[in-house]
């Protein structure tokens, strides 16, 4: 299995000649403003995913515009259920529902433990706690004997032992890192606790998952007073994972790993 961050939290996986993007964005206009020119990447080749997972439907994670160049003629979007409730509930999701709607994209809502197979690829939709309080899913996806973990922007939860226990053994987990802090005018009041994994809480997750490294993701972006990470967060987290014995693989924007074939099942 090879491995390939696309940026912010995307991810490529590719697997005999088969491939899978993890909440690929492109088009977000947050992102494109606030993170270097660079730092989003496409995939290696346009319209040859057999699927698109998306964690959540914020638009810097749920990108239906830049799906649509990516997934192949056939591919299809897992997402998790929509959030439900009045305008003032979904307000957070309603651009990346709206637009999904309008792409032709071929969708499937996915509830928690729930496993697909796609192509050689076995997908299973996990626990996620959303920061925000939207619908959230995190991702474990196997092939070859390997099986990476992707935890979109979760907050740390109690269910981390018992998706272990589940999909394990985990070679590879992908985790944000930031510890953001979110300031939003429909969030009211503020809180000022972290609504994504801090950099401590992304090694200890890692570290109870038993995952062989943990890929850094989800964090340099800093758009204050409404969205403040915490700082040094990479510098935090390698300290953290350091204390607890578990390996870090820092991949940047573009850049790939292959796991090594070792497991089986």
């Amino acid at each position: 299995m090879r491995i390939r961050r696309l940026g912010w939290a995307g991810v490529e996986i590719e697997f005999d000649g088969a491939t899978l993007v993890i909440d690929a964005v492109q088009d977000s206009e947050l992102l494109r403003g606030a993170l270097p020119e660079d730092a989003l990447r496409a995939p290696r080749r346009p319209n040859a995913a057999l699927a698109a997972l998306v964690t959540h439907l914020h638009t810097d994670h749920a990108d239906p515009s830049a799906l649509r160049r990516i997934l192949s003629a056939d591919g299809v979007v897992l997402r998790p259920a929509p959030m439900a409730g009045a305008a003032e509930d979904v307000v957070w999701t309603a651009e990346a529902e709206s637009a999904f709607a309008a792409s032709g994209l071929t969708t499937r809502v996915v509830t928690e433990w729930e496993t697909t197979t796609i192509g050689p690829f076995e997908v299973t939709a996990v626990p996620a706690v959303d920061g925000l309080g939207d619908p959230q899913v995190n991702w474990v996806v196997g092939a070859g004997g390997q099986r990476i973990f992707h935890g979109g922007d979760t907050i740390f939860h109690g269910l981390w032992w018992l998706i272990a226990r589940r999909c394990g053994p985990i070679d590879a987990a992908f985790l944000p890192i930031n510890g953001a802090a979110v300031r939003l005018p429909h969030l009211r009041p503020a809180s000022p606790l972290p609504a994504v994994l801090t950099p401590e809480q992304a090694a200890m997750a890692g570290h109870i998952l038993g995952a062989r490294t943990i890929v850094p993701i989800h964090f340099g972006l800093d758009i204050p007073p409404y969205y403040v990470e915490v700082d040094e967060s990479l510098t935090k987290f390698r300290a953290a994972a350091a204390e607890l014995g578990v390996d870090v693989t820092v991949l940047a924007p573009g850049e790939e790993r292959e796991l090594a074939a070792h497991r089986v099942g």
